[in-house]
């Protein structure tokens, strides 16, 4: 901890917090909040503005002065708990997925149907069908079963009340955000640092707290596990990563990295066991259909959203988006492999790097996505990737607001 100003880190945090609070509570003077930008009434649209502006100016400052000048990781820590929480006092935030959950979870746990072979469509009378996004009425589910079982519990709780089914799928997002906290800040060289840049993160905020989404608890799973590998549980280790890869498979795109590095110190036991287990227990609650769960993904991935390199190219030069996302792909393919063969022979995995190319092959990049790199980025020295999850981070936090 620096001896000039010690508390000048958490001075920052603070303010970052006050910003997010502050850009929170002017959610509420927006006529519309589940889509992106929210626009706030009058005088209050420059205030969300600049207070989301600021929030994340802050966050940039704080971390980097957590990282210089040190800060104790308790105080750290709390300030992180409450800028990842304060967005659950916000109406459902950004999106409509928390609408989409929901009706895969009472697809089965209300219509007695099977969310990975009966689409939404099949119940248009439903609560959720109206306020789901219209794009997946006929799309099955792409979500692993540990998401899925889930949601069927969740809808199970909540009943017919949108309200409540928004506010328990931010309570989970807001619960994945502090997870991730935790096991970035155990898997991580610099404890501190890494709590900070993930916890401190407007964008994790306004997006899981705020938008209810599932990516931080799905990260924060084979961080712990490679956290408990770190200090010997690695079998528990490999049990942490089936889990992850059951909440949403994108844990097997660094799973080989991770493999190459690691070897034979793997967990592979409690990896294997665990992935038995939930395969057995989704094949007994939704058959054979869920091992297709993985093919919506592919029709998602040829959509395009404005935040993704693919549609600014073809927004900018005329380059037709799919054959820029080609492109890119097969970009990120080279790199892949490359990374792989350091990883084999270096003993280096560089996850935080690797996650981050590959959000800049995606042609849909939604601003929650930014946790897959910021997090893996947290917990290792790699400044290339803190770099490139910290710009994909900025550039990610325009969707909140609009110029």
């Amino acid at each position: 901890m620096s001896e000039g100003r010690p508390w000048a880190p958490i001075a920052l945090g603070t303010g970052c917090l006050l910003a997010v609070a502050l850009a929170v509570g002017l959610t509420w003077y927006a006529d519309e909040t589940a889509t992106s930008p929210i626009t706030p009434d009058g005088q209050a649209e420059d205030i969300y503005r600049w207070a989301v502006i600021a929030a994340f100016v802050l966050y940039v400052l704080g971390t980097w002065a957590v990282r210089t000048r040190g800060a104790r990781l308790a105080l750290v820590v709390v300030v992180a708990v409450a800028i990842q929480v304060a967005p659950l006092a916000a109406p459902v935030l950004f999106s409509t997925d928390v609408y989409t959950y929901w009706d895969y979870g009472r697809i089965g746990a209300v219509h007695g149907g099977n969310p990975y072979a009966d689409p939404p469509s099949d119940w248009p009378g439903d609560p959720a069908y109206t306020l789901m996004g219209a794009q997946w009425h006929d799309t099955t589910s792409a979500y692993g079963p540990a998401w899925t079982l889930t949601s069927e519990g969740v809808a199970a709780i909540v009943g017919k009340s949108p309200d409540a089914a928004g506010w328990g799928f931010k309570a989970i997002g807001a619960a994945g955000a502090l997870a991730l906290v935790a096991a970035v800040a155990a898997a991580a060289p610099r404890r501190a640092f890494a709590a900070a840049f993930v916890g401190w993160n407007p964008v994790v905020a306004l997006h899981f707290a705020g938008g209810g989404h599932n990516d931080a608890l799905m990260m924060a799973l084979p961080i712990a596990g490679l956290a408990l590998a770190a200090v010997g549980r690695r079998e528990l280790g490999g049990a942490a990563w089936a889990v992850g890869i059951a909440v949403k498979w994108l844990p097997l795109l660094f799973l080989p990295l991770v493999w190459a590095r690691d070897r034979l110190r793997f967990g592979w036991v409690g990896f294997a066991g665990t992935a038995a287990l939930l395969a057995a227990i989704a094949f007994a609650w939704y058959g054979v259909d869920w091992i297709n769960a993985a093919s919506p993904i592919s029709s998602q991935l040829q959509r395009a959203s404005s935040t993704s390199v693919p549609f600014q190219i073809e927004d900018l030069l005329g380059v037709p988006q799919r054959r820029v996302t080609q492109g890119l792909t097969l970009l990120f393919a080279i790199a892949y492999v490359w990374l792989l063969r350091l990883a084999w022979r270096t003993g280096r995995a560089r996850l935080g790097l690797t996650a981050g190319l590959f959000c800049l092959a995606l042609s849909w990049l939604p601003p929650w996505y930014v946790a897959w790199p910021l997090s893996l980025a947290a917990i290792e020295e790699d400044r290339a990737a803190r770099w490139l999850a910290l710009a994909l981070s900025a550039w990610l936090v325009r969707d909140a607001v609009a110029f």
